[in-house]
């Protein structure tokens, strides 16, 4: 299953812990069918989505997303743009 690190974790709060936004609102990522993966916020999965809950950020997994990410780590950071970037790791 998918794990986040600590970065990836904050930054997901980040743009999902607000007053106005609802308590179930993560971030989503979706396959394309280019093989791709998209990121988007959302307010709850989507019914089949595979959930992931890590120190209090939520990650909604499409299924052709869940499986690629079966073994991978998330990690993100905040380019000097001010930009949100996301890497994938291989679990060891």
């Amino acid at each position: 299953m998918l794990t986040l690190t600590e970065n990836a974790c904050n930054i997901v709060k980040r743009y999902t812990d607000h007053p106005e936004t609802p308590e179930e609102a993560g971030l989503r990522i979706m396959s394309t069918p280019d093989a791709q993966l998209t990121v988007t916020t959302a307010d709850q999965p989507v019914a089949g989505d595979q959930v992931v809950e890590q120190d209090g950020a939520k990650i909604y997994l499409d299924s052709t997303a869940a499986d690629q990410l079966d073994d991978k780590i998330l990690d993100a950071g905040i380019d000097e743009a001010g930009n949100v970037q996301f890497g994938l790791l291989t679990q060891a």
